[in-house]
């Protein structure tokens, strides 16, 4: 099987500045599956995802050919958050989950949004290792009452305390532990 000129974004990049459409059509198939399941997980459907894929490839190419993009993730991550972007914004303007959206959009540039969207994404790995590392109860404990906002009294029931003192006093001890350990596996980035 023949391996592709495009194996890696500096090839990429080059090829767009040297007007290789392979280099182009490429990237339009590298990692539209991605952005495809973003959107359409958040209310959108494949004509949109493919819509939305385009906007976010052009904007990419134009600021390629204009010499103006540093770059300073992947192309994956930075087509993810330009579609990402792309997407909240259509998803205002049909007015579903505008209020979620304008918090953030108002704030963030692209340059600035592209690196914490990537030390997010890696405190939300760790988070997810330190309550895999918690263990029962706790974890459940913690997941019912931040995730699935369930009240005290059911984590009362649920797990058998005696009244809603005790379940508190006992998410507060999870909690500590969880930190714990997030907090002796948590490097943050220089």
């Amino acid at each position: 099987m023949r391996k592709s000129l495009y194996e890696t974004d500096e090839a990429i990049m080059e090829g767009i500045r040297n007007d290789d459409d392979r280099a182009l059509a490429h990237l339009y198939k590298l990692h539209f599956p991605m952005i495809s399941h973003f959107i359409i997980s958040n209310s959108g459907t494949d004509d949109e995802a493919k819509d939305i894929y385009q906007e976010g490839v052009i904007v990419f190419y134009e600021k390629i050919k204009g010499n103006s993009l540093e770059l300073s993730c992947q192309i994956k991550t930075y087509l993810y958050s330009v579609c990402r972007r792309l997407w909240l914004k259509r998803l205002a303007e049909k007015g579903r989950y505008a209020n979620r959206i304008e918090d953030s959009e108002n704030y963030l540039s692209l340059e600035e949004d592209v690196p914490q969207h990537e030390e997010n994404e890696r405190q939300f790995s760790m988070m997810a290792e330190a309550l895999e590392q918690l263990g029962e109860p706790c974890r459940t404990l913690l997941e019912d009452f931040y995730i699935r906002s369930q009240g005290m009294q059911d984590i009362v029931e649920k797990f058998g305390y005696t009244n809603t003192d005790t379940a508190k006093n006992q998410k507060y001890k999870c909690l500590q532990r969880l930190k714990k350990l997030f907090f002796t596996s948590y490097k943050p980035e220089a």
